[in-house]
C-alpha cells in the first residue's frame, strides 16, 4: 500500500551543474497513480547567525543581491560547503563579515527555504559573549554593518529592509523568546 503523500521517483534529468545549486527534472507518480515533473533545486544548505551587541543590538550586514536588484539587510550568513559542520559554517561567516568571534554558540533553529521545489536548510545560530575583530568578508562580497535594537528590526521587516526569509524568520524567532521571558 502506498503512502498517503509520497510520490515515487520514476526518472531524474539533470539540467544544470553550479558552484551554489544543482537543478534537476523528475518525472514522478502521484500517489493516486499518474504521473508529474517536478523541478528541484539541490544546495548544500546554509547557516545564519543572531548575534547581539552588548548594547543589545542586533547585528546586520547590508549588502547587494543580484536576484533582488536591490541592497538589503540581513543577519550574517552563507553557504555550508559539502560536508562541512554547520557550526563551523557559522563561525567562519560571523568572522568573516563582521569580525566577531563568540565565546558561546547554540543552536535555536532550522528551517527550508522553499520546500515546493528547493531542499536548502538554513540552520540559525546564537552567537554570545562577543568579541570584536576584523572581518575579511570573500572577495566578491561587499557588506556593511549595520546594528539595530529587536523593535527597529521587526520594523525594518514592514518597511522591506529586511526583505529574506533568514532575517525575518530570525528576527520574530528572537522576539517570541524575549516574549516569553
Amino acid at each position: 500500500m502506498k503512502k498517503q503523500f509520497e510520490e515515487k521517483t520514476i526518472s531524474r534529468k539533470p539540467v544544470f551543474k553550479g558552484h551554489v545549486i544543482e537543478v534537476e527534472v523528475q518525472e514522478v507518480e502521484l500517489p493516486n497513480g499518474n504521473h508529474s515533473q517536478r523541478e528541484l533545486v539541490h544546495h548544500n544548505g546554509a547557516v545564519a547567525i543572531v548575534a547581539f551587541t552588548p548594547d543589545n543590538e542586533l547585528v546586520l550586514v547590508r549588502q547587494y543581491r543580484k536576484a533582488l536588484e536591490k541592497a538589503i539587510a540581513e543577519i550574517p550568513a552563507g553557504k555550508l560547503e559539502p560536508g562541512e559542520d554547520p557550526l563551523e559554517s557559522a563561525k567562519r561567516e560571523l568572522a568573516e563579515e563582521t569580525g566577531i568571534t563568540a565565546k558561546k554558540w547554540s543552536k535555536l533553529i532550522s528551517f527550508y527555504t522553499s520546500p515546493g521545489f528547493a531542499n536548502e536548510l538554513v540552520h540559525i545560530f546564537l552567537a554570545e559573549e562577543l568579541v570584536q575583530g576584523e572581518a575579511y568578508p570573500d572577495d566578491d562580497e561587499f557588506v556593511t554593518r549595520l546594528d539595530v535594537s529587536l523593535d527597529e528590526a521587526q520594523s525594518m521587516i514592514i518597511n522591506e529592509d529586511i526583505h529574506d526569509a533568514k532575517t525575518a524568520y530570525a528576527v520574530q524567532y528572537m522576539a517570541i523568546k524575549q516574549g516569553e521571558e
